[in-house]
């Protein structure tokens, strides 16, 4: 973010990320605008097909007035194909383009998701890419949550949770200085909840940035927090300051880590694609490939079977990725059931605000609470191991 921002006013950040956002959301669209202007097709990377993404992407989006987007728009073609881009920049205005309530997402995307969830999934993903996500909070008490719903206008969907729809930067909500809450988004926030109740032993194993063991915390586990990055780490360490809260931190690899004795229950996060953050990154749907799915994929299982070790027998097991990739969720855990007779998948403990299968999983989807703001995607799967 550093070196992407290098040179913009601090004044004018807020506004370039902006039409970066939207136009990342909105890609294939903006594409078929700018094709249906021009004689000969313009290459993918051209920079006048650049520029135009970026114009395109203030008028739908952003309401941009027509001649503020030509001004900003010819500068960044002087001594290139400046009479290109004022060509097909006049003639899509004079058309009147227009905003619309869904947007094709990247054809590779589309034809996955498709095959794996069926077109009422992507359908309902390219409505979620257009929609601003709402601001999720986790609150340590239930009963500041309440009070908190009560006076913002928030809804709760789950215990100690509130959505708002409000613009207010973060930390000028009631309660942030107070440490009472924290952004998490509601998905996220369904892995610790399977988590049985009362005080035990708990280790995130991909801890940070901390969203889920301030959750382990406030509902009194004695949680080891465990993540490799240390810069990461930090960003935990100032939630805990904040909140109050406390956790046992350790930097380190899951995969080299020596646990002094086994969990009652572990957590593991794993790194993943991000795919089901779409809305929030629409960028993940450029980067991905399936390449790296198969890799993260491996990495998970790897992971997994490490856990798993780090559980005592009769303990739990709580494995999650914020991917919309099969080969990231279900697959990864018929691979770990395969081969782990002591596991075997159990129901939730408490209820939630999401469908969960006979056996534990839960399959998170675009479409799913879309009336409430919508959620990101998610997979989670609730394990036991067999009693010694």
């Amino acid at each position: 973010m550093d070196n992407a921002a290098q040179g913009i006013a601090p004044a004018d950040l807020p506004l370039a990320l902006a039409i970066a956002g939207e136009t990342l959301r909105r890609v294939p669209q903006l594409d078929a605008l700018i094709d249906g202007a021009t004689r000969l097709p313009l290459a993918d990377d051209a920079k006048a097909r650049m520029v135009l993404r970026l114009a395109l992407a203030q008028k739908l989006a952003l309401n941009v007035p027509d001649h503020a987007i030509v001004a900003t728009a010819l500068p960044l073609v002087e001594g290139g194909p400046r009479r290109l881009v004022h060509g097909v920049l006049g003639t899509l205005l004079r058309r009147g383009v227009g905003a619309r309530d869904d947007t094709p997402l990247p054809p590779a995307v589309e034809e996955r998701w498709g095959e794996a969830w069926g077109t009422g999934m992507v359908a309902a993903a390219r409505r979620s890419i257009l929609r601003r996500p709402p601001l999720d909070l986790s609150f340590k008490d239930e009963d500041a949550a309440t009070s908190f719903a009560a006076a913002s206008g928030g809804t709760s969907l789950a215990p100690r949770h509130v959505r708002l729809s409000s613009a207010t930067p973060v930390t000028e909500l009631p309660g942030f200085a107070a440490g009472d809450w924290w952004v998490q988004d509601l998905a996220s926030s369904l892995p610790a909840r399977l988590v049985p109740t009362g005080a035990q032993t708990v280790l995130d194993a991909c801890a940070a940035p901390g969203g889920k063991t301030l959750q382990l915390a406030a509902a009194g586990h004695r949680v080891t927090a465990l993540d490799r990055s240390g810069s990461r780490l930090a960003r935990l360490r100032e939630n805990f300051g904040r909140t109050g809260l406390a956790a046992e931190i350790v930097a380190a690899d899951l995969l080299d880590w020596e646990a002094p004795e086994p969990f009652d229950a572990v957590l593991l996060d794993a790194p993943c694609s991000a795919t089901g953050t779409f809305r929030r990154h629409p960028e993940v749907l450029h980067r991905v490939r399936p390449s790296y799915i198969e890799e993260a994929a491996a990495l998970q299982r790897r992971l997994l079977d490490r856990s798993a070790g780090l559980v005592r027998p009769g303990g739990t097991l709580v494995y999650a990725v914020c991917s919309l990739e099969p080969q990231e969720g279900e697959a990864v855990i018929a691979a770990f059931l395969a081969d782990r007779p002591d596991y075997r998948l159990t129901p939730s403990p408490v209820a939630l605000p999401v469908p969960v299968d006979e056996g534990g999983r839960i399959r998170v989807l675009p479409g799913l609470l879309e009336d409430e703001g919508g959620i990101d995607g998610f997979f989670t799967a609730r394990l036991v191991r067999a009693a010694a």
